[in-house]
């Protein structure tokens, strides 16, 4: 018979500090495993407060947080506009953060509602100042309309607060950045979606107060939130800003009523011109 040495190993001998585990999963499940934990990762990296850091601002990467919101918090960001319960709108509405996806169709869905509605009682003033013609009946889109809509309202909701906080950085003023600026004044718009609405009556003295309304509404809604701000300045002078900007809104408000509402029911006094 034969005998064979065997030589013992010689990590047995040095205790268990040596003893190390091995993972005995499978192939498979170790990859899920490891693709579960790098899904996790990716998602906390996806959930943020602002831009990523690795994103330049013209990139869509740096401007996807401030697209991520819900409808129901974009809705109820904009008719909380209409009976503000809080002298902080953004403290109170706009935190976590402030978002640029509502501002941006409210103010696009502002566009439509003047061209539209400015469209509509055109033809019913036509209507009811000849309603033997039928053509008149015919609702007819004057797109010229559509592009002053376009002009005016971005110019207004998107120009004025870029150029606001602008100034107010270069004055010393930094309480608040440019997306709580623009979505301050988005949301602010919103009144004027449902006034273009009921100025399709086709009563004068109706239409100026349905726009003296949201001139009010509107003006209240941006003071109370950009004033307090101003007042932040160690100059005082600069609180006299807010003066301009309702001179602006103001400004705003008969241009909306004068390029989109003045149409007017007309019938024939008198009797009919002889002459052709």
């Amino acid at each position: 018979m034969a005998y064979v040495a065997i030589e013992s190993d010689e990590r047995m001998d040095e205790g268990p500090e040596r003893l190390q585990f091995q993972s005995f999963l499978s192939t498979d499940a170790r990859a899920a495993n490891q693709g579960t934990t790098n899904a996790s990762r990716g998602a906390c990296r996806y959930i943020s407060d602002g831009p990523s850091k690795n994103s330049g601002f013209w990139t869509l990467d740096y401007y996807q947080p401030y697209f991520d919101v819900d409808t129901k918090t974009v809705l109820r960001r904009c008719y909380t506009t209409l009976l503000p319960r809080s002298s902080s709108y953004l403290s109170a509405h706009l935190t976590p953060s402030a978002d640029l996806y509502g501002p941006f169709w409210t103010l696009t869905t502002l566009i439509f509602a003047l061209f539209v509605f400015s469209s509509l009682a055109s033809s019913i003033a036509a209507y009811l100042s000849n309603p033997s013609d039928s053509s008149a009946a015919v609702l007819e889109y004057d797109f010229g309309l559509l592009s002053t809509a376009v002009g005016l309202v971005y110019a207004y909701g998107l120009g004025v607060p870029v150029l606001l906080w602008l100034a107010l950085r270069y004055l010393g003023v930094g309480e608040w950045s440019v997306v709580e600026a623009v979505s301050v004044w988005g949301y602010g718009q919103f009144v004027w979606i449902p006034v273009s609405l009921l100025c399709v009556i086709p009563v004068p003295i109706v239409r100026w107060v349905l726009v003296g309304v949201a001139f009010v509404f509107s003006g209240w809604f941006l003071t109370a939130n950009v004033y307090p701000i101003l007042a932040t300045a160690d100059a005082k002078p600069v609180r006299l800003i807010i003066i301009l900007l309702a001179v602006l809104h103001a400004g705003v408000a008969l241009c909306f009523k004068i390029l989109f509402f003045s149409y007017y029911v007309v019938k024939e006094v008198g009797p009919q011109d002889p002459l052709p």
